[in-house]
């Protein structure tokens, strides 16, 4: 049988194009009816006169578009995979392959590379160019969809600064960009060696603040040194994003900044990032899932069944949708801080690797 310069013969292209093939036209064909029900359920909110033809377009679905795809590609390659190796059974073209002496875990090879293919491609959009689309979805979003949903107000905010130095708030007010009750308090060791008290205090641009009614107690020993003033520009080392945090944030984030936002927060104390380690983690859980659900859909559709394709698409998609529901249950967990988030988004690859390797030794030889 003729090789390419890869080494891959012609019934590996054949079935790298199939499946490749599927997953496109399945994606494609879900990604319309998707936009048509999401136009008919927004028609109201995109016929307001400020909103134009060309943001809903650009800025809205050019962007929800690849969010989609990255949402459903693993459930669309395991049913692309479900699908034409299905037809290839009911073809009798399995069965050829297998009598020329094609062993089945040669047969998995040109899966194996689809599914790499699509793992591949599915990782560098979610970790680096979805992110900046979801950026400008979710301002569309909060601008005409889903009006005043972003974070406006925080309480009670503790978080350090730098080592030894913590900031707190009584309250902070984004639209006005203003902190109330505020205070600064820096350490050395277990000592306390300052603390200012402000009335307000308000946020500028990246890192500057201006710091009004305010006094400064300085300890020394037994002795105090207090300054008042009623205005300070100043350099701290936090914005207001570091403590408004909506939950959708994370999407924003490509990969390298959650890795750096996750250890900045942990560093200052913040402990509510659990939905950040959560998208982290689940970046490179669902890379590796491709393979998983590929291995499974072959496992089961390779050989000719009584019910034919319907049965086992049926099957096929019963496995996939308690695949994701687990996936869910364990990251509700891991919010809750019943379980650690990376193992709340392994756990799931972990027992569908095993369903994997059982389905896969079970499958006709």
């Amino acid at each position: 049988m003729k090789r390419n310069r890869f080494g891959l013969k012609r019934i590996d292209r054949y079935i790298i194009r199939q499946f490749l093939g599927t997953f496109v036209f399945a994606m494609t064909g879900i990604i319309v009816i998707v936009v048509v029900f999401d136009v008919n359920e927004k028609i109201d909110k995109f016929m307001a006169p400020e909103v134009t033809l060309k943001e809903i377009v650009t800025d809205y679905y050019v962007n929800f578009i690849p969010y989609f795809l990255s949402m459903f590609a693993a459930l669309f390659t395991f049913i692309a995979v479900i699908f034409f190796t299905s037809r290839l059974a009911d073809r009798s073209e399995i069965i050829a392959m297998l009598s020329t002496g094609m062993s089945f875990d040669r047969l998995m090879l040109p899966y194996g590379i689809s599914a790499g293919i699509i793992s591949l491609a599915m990782f560098a959009l979610s970790a680096y160019i979805i992110p900046p689309a979801n950026a400008k979805r979710l301002d569309f979003e909060y601008s005409y969809i889903k009006k005043n949903k972003k974070p406006e107000y925080a309480g009670n905010v503790q978080l350090e600064v730098e080592p030894g130095v913590f900031a707190y708030f009584d309250r902070y007010i984004n639209s006005s960009r203003m902190g109330y009750s505020f205070s600064l308090e820096r350490f050395e060791g277990k000592t306390l060696v300052s603390r200012l008290t402000a009335n307000s205090i308000k946020y500028d641009s990246l890192y500057n603040w201006t710091i009004i009614d305010y006094i400064v107690r300085d300890f020394d020993g037994m002795y105090e040194h207090i300054t008042t003033a009623s205005r300070r520009d100043t350099v701290l080392n936090f914005t207001p994003s570091d403590f408004l945090i909506s939950e959708n944030d994370c999407e924003t984030m490509t990969s390298p900044e959650l890795a750096r936002y996750i250890e900045r927060q942990k560093k200052r104390g913040i402990g509510n990032i659990q939905t950040f380690e959560i998208e982290y983690h689940k970046r490179f859980a669902n890379a590796f899932s491709f393979f998983i659900l590929t291995l499974i859909g072959v496992s089961l559709s390779s050989s000719k069944r009584k019910g034919g394709m319907g049965l086992n698409i049926g099957i096929g998609l019963g496995l996939s949708f308690s695949y994701i529901l687990f996936m869910t249950v364990t990251s509700s967990f891991a919010v809750s801080g019943l379980v650690s988030p990376f193992i709340a988004s392994w756990v799931p690859n972990l027992l569908y690797t095993f369903i994997a390797i059982y389905l896969y030794r079970k499958a006709p030889r």
